[in-house]
């Protein structure tokens, strides 16, 4: 029995421009560490200061290939005592096609980051459960906010750098 039926989304024939896509060739740890100085009984709930940064970089072959890394680092103190200290760089390799220059940065630095950080969340979870704490479960980040405000701090940055030179 054959299927004569038309594909759900068909391709526009004959436009002459592809969709942009992106496509995720890989994801891997670059660099894990978790270090336990600290550990022992705990009164209070720690004090926890999370980190996040988030990178790009074009690879070496081109063809539209980048390196996104994704950087989480969390530090949990109670009183004057370091109970932990966790480090993790999570990256992906990305291929983007078709896509307009103006989109490249905010794609490379929303969209992909926000596909790594559900697995960069669970490693830290697993790593300082294993380390002997309750699992870290990281809050989900609106990467959309954090670009901007990154954003701004280098427009007002350059505006400083500006305004101090004349």
């Amino acid at each position: 029995m054959t299927d004569a039926s038309t594909p759900e989304n068909p391709q526009p024939q004959g436009t002459g421009q592809e969709a942009p896509s992106m496509r995720v060739l890989g994801q891997y740890v670059k660099d894990l560490s978790f270090e336990n100085p600290g550990h022992g009984p705990v009164q209070a709930q720690p004090n926890i200061d999370l980190g996040i940064d988030v990178g790009a970089t074009p690879h070496a072959d081109g063809n539209g290939l980048f390196e996104v890394s994704l950087k989480l680092s969390a530090k949990a103190t109670s009183e004057q005592t370091v109970l932990f200290l966790c480090e993790l760089e999570y990256a992906g390799l990305f291929q983007l096609q078709t896509v307009q220059q103006n989109q490249i940065e905010p794609m490379l630095l929303i969209e992909c980051p926000r596909l790594l950080f559900p697995f960069a969340r669970r490693i830290i979870a697993e790593i300082t459960r294993e380390g002997g704490f309750p699992p870290l479960l990281i809050d989900p980040v609106d990467f959309v906010q954090l670009y901007q405000a990154q954003y701004q701090r280098a427009a007002e940055q350059s505006a400083q750098n500006g305004t101090g030179q004349a």
